[in-house]
């Protein structure tokens, strides 16, 4: 059976699979800072390298004994998971008794980062990524003063951070190893906290081509996560589940489409936010109009626009926004910044069950809050010279079909924030109730409509849509009312909405596209007046009584008196005309008909405040936040941050003589 192969020898085959094995658990010895096993009865072998770390890990200097102990270490390879492994095993109060030989380790890389020898470098540079990594998490509850004291000491701080900065900042700029400059970068990423003096520096910029470049960076990694998102939704269309759905209908979409997920990027969202928030000049930057990206084809005769700006505005620094009309067709289509952040904000605040997307979310309506403030925002917002076609992606659900992307309008820009703010509304009223994000939502809103009643803007809106979203809202929160009371505020909400509504009656002839706008808005008030009827009953009830609701329903109470003078108004009378008429049920037109006959008899009160917003603020009421989106931003980055990758034979092909 073994043909000419001897008994006593083995079969390759069989020596192959030995061999193999052998390596497998050299490998798997080796990682544990383990060389090899000598036999059964004797304890297994340790690098040298680990040998040295476990002297760095006693209480006395290692150098006392051995001179050259440091510049031996800085030859030897990385065990960064040995490393990290016995940084985590230690528990606050032994980490706090090597302090001394931590902060002399920490120091001498940083000597070693100037020295010629690229294999010190390199070894450097991985040993204090492990070392400021592992420290960090052992420590992540804790300030970054104690981090700082943990890692270099407080005395020599400042000193050791000019010399490690100067020696990344010349290896950078050197010619040299490509690796070796990208694990200069993981480094300075290990570094980055949230409070840092870049954040002074971007408030400041207002160089052209500086926020342009940072608006094309973030633009690039926003839209590559609408495309993976796009790529995989279509990807799930195609499948078996949209064979199964042709044959049983639609009725279980909505949970499906919960599978679709592409994760987060809340860092570059988060430096959006930065530049939005302290930098206004920016805000230019946010309109810059340019193919989709991911389009090839070339546009033709692009002819630049300047948005409008309105009285008592002031433009930032870069005069103008330089935009560009390109053709509208299915090939070449417009975008810029703006209008690829509002994509993304639909995809992920479509889902807010997970952690990620519920920040993701929230920070991404807080983008939208300062762009509702910015005057000069609102300028190109709502410029009729400044026309898109955004297709937001929107929440499958059963009694709505898909909107065909070519069938989209091009509008101002503002329609399309307005359009992100009504799917909101009408796809979160669930039993785990966003209300934070509900708050902002109509904030938003509210802010949208004080710019369009100050500078008496004119916007050709589907209005009814936002009315029956609104009304919607208000039929939720009083159908729910016990539950959401044991965890909200609901009448803070309930209040904001009573008081939309009561901006477009009071203020609607000022921004109302038409006076037909204006008669729609009466008339939906009174088609849905149960539900304002059933509000009123809801809020008198708790605030005749002596609860802890009494004074926040009291509120809701006298912002409801001009829709309910509204309701009792033209009801009787247009019962009055159906009765006269001998007509059962009324339609629209006739319903409208009696309402323009009778605004001359109605009579309402003046409410003051309703054109009024307290500015975003992001201290105190954001720090917490932002603390905690920052540090899981930084955990997530350190995280998956390979350092392995950066192997030292990688390195070393990159060195053709060491010397």
């Amino acid at each position: 059976m073994l043909g000419k192969w001897s008994t006593t020898e083995p079969h390759p085959s069989l020596k192959f699979m030995v061999f193999q094995h052998s390596l497998t658990m050299a490998q798997v010895e080796k990682r544990g800072g383990l060389l090899r096993k000598s036999s059964a009865s004797k304890k297994p072998l340790k690098e040298k390298v680990v040998l040295m770390y476990d002297e760095i890990f006693m209480t006395e200097d290692p150098s006392k004994c051995s001179p050259r102990f440091w510049e031996e270490l800085f030859l030897m390879k990385v065990n960064l998971e040995y490393l990290e492994g016995k940084l985590e095993s230690l528990d606050g109060e032994e980490l706090m008794k090597i302090k001394d030989n931590i902060n002399c380790l920490f120091q001498h890389c940083i000597q070693a980062l100037g020295e010629e020898h690229p294999i010190r470098v390199v070894n450097a540079l991985q040993t204090l990524c492990a070392l400021i990594r592992g420290v960090h998490q052992k420590n992540k509850s804790t300030s970054g003063f104690d981090i700082i004291n943990m890692l270099m000491g407080f005395d020599k701080a400042e000193l050791c951070m000019k010399n490690l900065m100067e020696s990344l900042d010349s290896l950078l700029c050197a010619e040299g190893s490509e690796s070796l400059k990208s694990l200069c970068l993981k480094l300075l990423l290990c570094l980055v906290t949230s409070v840092n003096p870049y954040i002074v520096k971007l408030s400041i910029v207002d160089d052209e081509a500086t926020l342009n470049g940072m608006g094309l960076v973030i633009a690039q990694a926003l839209s590559e996560y609408n495309r993976q998102y796009k790529d995989k939704e279509e990807e799930h269309q195609s499948g078996f589940f949209s064979a199964l759905t042709n044959m049983v209908g639609s009725m279980f979409i909505a949970d499906a489409h919960e599978k679709i997920s592409v994760q987060t990027n809340e860092a570059i969202l988060l430096a959006l936010y930065e530049a939005v928030h302290l930098n206004r000049n920016f805000i230019t930057v946010l309109a810059q109009s340019h193919p989709e990206m991911g389009l090839v084809t070339t546009p033709v005769s692009p002819a630049p626009t300047t948005p409008v700006t309105p009285l008592g505005t002031t433009p930032p620094s870069s005069d103008v926004i330089s935009s560009v009309e390109l053709p509208l067709d299915a090939d070449v289509q417009t975008s810029n910044l703006l209008i690829t952040f509002l994509k993304y904000s639909s995809i992920v605040m479509q889902d807010t069950k997970d952690e990620h997307r519920l920040h993701s979310g929230k920070l991404c309506l807080i983008i939208l809050t300062c762009i509702a403030e910015d005057q000069y925002a609102n300028a190109f917002l709502h410029d009729d010279n400044m026309n898109f076609r955004v297709n937001l992606h929107r929440m499958p659900m059963r009694h709505r079909k898909k909107a065909a992307d070519k069938n989209l309008p091009c509008r101002p820009l503002v329609c399309a924030v307005l359009d992100l703010m009504v799917e909101f509304i009408v796809t979160h009223m669930m039993k785990e109730f966003p209300m934070d994000l509900y708050v902002r939502c109509i904030q938003v809103v509210h802010k949208l409509l004080c710019y369009q009643k100050k500078c008496r803007v004119r916007l050709h809106y589907t209005w009814r849509e936002l009315w029956s979203a609104l009304i919607n809202l208000l039929k939720f929160l009083m159908s729910n009312e016990t539950v959401l009371l044991a965890k909200h505020n609901i009448f803070t909400l309930a209040l904001m909405i009573v008081n939309l509504f009561n901006m477009f009656i009071t203020y609607g002839d000022t921004f109302l596209p038409t006076p037909s706008s204006y008669d729609e808005l009466y008339y939906e008030i009174i088609r849905m007046h149960q539900s304002f009827d059933n509000l009123y009953s809801m809020v008198l009830r708790l605030s005749t009584n002596a609860g802890q609701w009494k004074e926040a329903a009291s509120k809701v109470t006298h912002a409801l008196v001009n829709i309910r003078a509204i309701i009792n108004h033209f009801n009787p009378k247009i019962e009055s005309y159906a009765a006269v008429n001998h007509i059962s049920q009324l339609s629209e037109e006739q319903v409208l008909e009696v309402v323009r006959a009778n605004y001359d008899t109605l009579t309402l009160k003046l409410q003051d405040g309703l054109d009024q917003y307290e500015r975003y603020s992001e201290q105190h009421k954001e720090a917490a936040f932002f603390k905690e989106l920052v540090r899981s931003i930084s955990t997530n980055v350190r995280r998956n941050l390979a350092f392995h990758t950066l192997s030292q034979e990688v390195l070393l092909k990159e060195f053709s003589t060491i010397s």
